[in-house]
């Protein structure tokens, strides 16, 4: 079983996307039960809160279901479980190498590497901008997923 976990600042709104989006295109594929996804968020700001109201809505709106997530914060335990972390932008990126130890070996990547066609670099955070915002970060992190999971997909195929 591939594990994978999605991070962003506070896990209420980029990660539990990316988590609930590639948890249904690995369903949709029939490659569901061979991967774990999680996520988590670089800070403690809301650890055990709901998915953002908005996040919520704008998962409804595409046919996700975000209402049953509950933040959490990254721990050392997540460098030695998961096989891939990946940011959702590049400051998250540079706290995960930090925090990873010397003798884990998760791959910690950003998103968007995974969608080399679109030419964002990183997720935007939508928090603090309005629908349209969520709907952009929407639109990335399913093409990151789509391209990670065929990555993955590939991977197994050596």
């Amino acid at each position: 079983m591939i594990k994978i976990l999605f991070v962003c600042t506070g896990n209420i709104c980029r990660s539990p996307t990316a988590e609930i989006v590639l948890r249904q295109l690995a369903r949709s594929t029939g490659t569901g039960p061979s991967i774990h996804v999680e996520s988590a968020g670089t800070q403690a700001y809301h650890v055990g809160e709901p998915a953002d109201g908005r996040a919520i809505a704008a998962a409804q709106d595409r046919g996700y279901d975000l209402t049953e997530h509950r933040a959490r914060s990254v721990t050392g335990r997540d460098f030695q479980e998961f096989d891939y972390i990946i940011a959702l932008d590049k400051g998250h990126l540079r706290i995960l190498n930090r925090q990873c130890p010397a003798t884990a070996t998760p791959r910690i990547e950003l998103l968007m590497k995974f969608a080399p066609a679109n030419p964002a670099t990183e997720v935007p955070d939508p928090y603090y901008g309005d629908r349209s915002d969520y709907e952009h970060s929407f639109d990335l992190i399913e093409a990151g997923s789509r391209g990670l999971l065929d990555a993955i997909r590939h991977a197994g195929d050596r």
